[in-house]
């Protein structure tokens, strides 16, 4: 773009109209991002294909999965990388570690190799997210933010949507290491793409003139109560979204008898529901207000929590109380982002690694007392424990917000 182009950008982001290039980009970006969602997210459902290809037991994907998740963590140095060095470059940067790692899978199909390119895949997506994230936060003003940052974030719906069929498909005709090359290709096309469409980073992007150091920067995390509120706000909302999300399947397997087949179908409908909650975040988010859609989007999932035990007695309602708990979940979490970004206008990146890191340690806790309530006490036990930690939440939030002046 060229320096022209984002003056005018600014000028009418400014007077409150979003100018065809800056949709572009937003498109673009949000593109790709469904490249990394899909490199993230296909080893769950492909797990078995990867075990035999790379003629490693299953156990050993799982542990690639687990090791997968934690490099969300590094977001937490990469943040602060990116309010001082660029959301471009990092965003581009986070594209190079896909190809590169998807690259590596593809010529070398070993679980070693396959296992580093997940893990920079991973890294990947852990680079891109908040810059991303930052970006829109820069350019697109409050009172329209949870639109743009709702109409990203299906992005992670569309992976498993679109993305993981298409992977299917590749895996199906022409086998796994293919799959591996067409994700190559798609970041090597977004690293090029990204370039033209998104304006050179401005200096510093963050806007301090100075500049802060990476401690100073996270520091912010823990010292101002609005980043901290949300930092316990993410890790609780996720922790109790996790908690039932590792068991679900063996609920409608243990009560319902169903097969695989109908445990895709209940897959595809939580993709649904995450669609659905990304479409309400972009259609009424900023209507309702960011602060006061988390609070509706947090009640309603602890009712969803409150009554699926009492209405699992029948699959159809079952999988309709699955459908509210996580089209509430992501409408919350995605109204929560939007928010995020407006905590700290100097340190955007930072507070978005830092908020999706806590998040991604929530989603680990989750997991782990997910089984355990399971055996101990079966579906009540969870959904009870998930709306005790949704209570938690909306002490967090209201702690953090506590004289915020947010719609």
């Amino acid at each position: 773009m060229k320096p022209s182009q984002s003056k005018q950008v600014d000028a009418a982001s400014a007077s409150g109209k979003t100018p065809p290039s800056l949709v572009w980009q937003i498109v673009s970006a949000t593109f790709f991002r469904i490249v990394l969602n899909t490199a993230r997210r296909f080893a769950y459902p492909f797990a078995p294909a990867l075990s035999r290809g790379l003629q490693v037991p299953l156990m050993a994907v799982t542990s690639l999965i687990a090791a997968n998740q934690a490099s969300g963590l590094i977001g937490l140095l990469i943040g602060p990388m990116a309010d001082r060095w660029g959301y471009r470059r990092m965003m581009r940067a986070g594209l190079a570690l896909l190809t590169i790692g998807m690259a590596m899978c593809w010529l070398a199909p070993a679980y070693a190799f396959v296992f580093a390119g997940l893990m920079l895949a991973g890294i990947g997506k852990t680079t891109y997210d908040p810059a991303v994230q930052a970006f829109v936060g820069q350019r697109i003003p409050f009172a329209r933010r949870g639109m743009a940052i709702g109409a990203m974030e299906t992005a992670w719906a569309g992976s498993t949507l679109v993305g993981i069929p298409v992977v299917a498909l590749i895996i199906d005709r022409f086998g796994l290491q293919w799959a591996f090359f067409a994700m190559a290709l798609m970041g090597a096309a977004g690293w090029v793409l990204l370039a033209r469409v998104i304006p050179a980073d401005k200096k510093p992007a963050s806007g301090n003139p100075h500049g802060i150091g990476m401690a100073a920067s996270l520091a912010q995390l823990a010292r101002i109560r609005p980043a901290a509120g949300m930092l316990g706000f993410g890790f609780l909302i996720s922790m109790a979204n996790d908690n039932l999300f590792v068991v679900y399947g063996a609920w409608l397997e243990q009560d319902f008898g169903i097969g695989i087949v109908a445990l895709g179908l209940s897959t595809s409908i939580i993709g649904a529901a995450e669609l659905t909650g990304e479409s309400l975040t972009a259609f009424c988010g900023d209507r309702l207000g960011l602060k006061r859609a988390m609070v509706i989007g947090l009640g309603v999932a602890a009712m969803g929590y409150l009554i699926l035990p009492y209405i699992g007695n029948s699959l159809h309602a079952g999988l309709g109380g699955l459908f509210l708990i996580f089209c509430a979940f992501e409408f919350t979490i995605v109204c929560s982002f939007s928010l995020c970004t407006e905590l700290l206008p100097s340190s955007r990146a930072t507070m978005m690694a830092g908020y999706l890191a806590a998040a991604g340690v929530g989603r680990m806790v989750g997991a782990l007392s997910g089984g355990a309530l399971w055996l101990a006490g079966g579906l009540a036990a969870v959904t009870g424990t998930s709306v005790m930690v949704m209570v938690l939440a909306l002490i967090c939030l209201g702690w953090g917000l506590r004289g915020q002046h947010f719609r």
